[in-house]
């Protein structure tokens, strides 16, 4: 199947489906970046946790659980999408989600688990399109979006989080 087509997805996203490994499937994708990503925070010392590099900015935590809530976001439009739900989806907004979500009360190893539980369902999830779901376009946000780009934007924006926090955080 050929990648990602940008009318396949609001440019907004276009960095995030660039940060991707075009050479693998979604389910490839999404599994790597899942060991990589436990790999990653799993070796951040905990002095760290709750560090943000900047007044008003996220903690590494806050980072963590706002790739979470994103890839629920994004994996339940994936699946709207996939079983052909019309009904234009609406944005959320990210910083809200932060303040509501209460990272700091958790622990690393807390938020971790999560992490590998919506990852399984979303590669769950993922297992079950065929080409032509992937292919779907719905709408989200006021633009186009495909459930194969939504995939992908998964990822990127999990490769971009990581990104951010190695230049700014470590």
């Amino acid at each position: 199947m050929d990648f990602v087509k940008i009318t396949e997805y609001n440019p907004y996203y276009r960095p995030y489906i660039e940060a991707t490994n075009k050479d693998l499937s979604i389910i490839e994708g999404l599994e790597q970046n899942s060991g990589d990503l436990i790999f990653f925070y799993s070796n951040i010392p905990q002095e760290k946790h709750g560090y943000s590099y900047a007044e008003g900015k996220w903690t590494i935590k806050d980072v963590l659980l706002h790739t979470i809530d994103t890839e629920r976001i994004f994996a339940y439009r994936a699946l709207r999408i996939a079983r052909k739900d019309s009904t234009p989806l609406v944005g959320f907004e990210q910083d809200g989600y932060v303040v509501s979500a209460f990272a700091e009360k958790r622990s690393m190893q807390s938020l971790l688990e999560e992490y590998k539980s919506v990852r399984r369902a979303t590669i769950t999830l993922f297992n079950t399109f065929n080409t032509e779901t992937l292919l779907l376009i719905g709408e989200a946000s006021g633009f186009p979006v495909s459930v194969r780009a939504i995939g992908y934007i998964i990822m990127g924006h999990e490769n971009h989080h990581l990104k951010i926090i190695k230049e700014r955080y470590l």
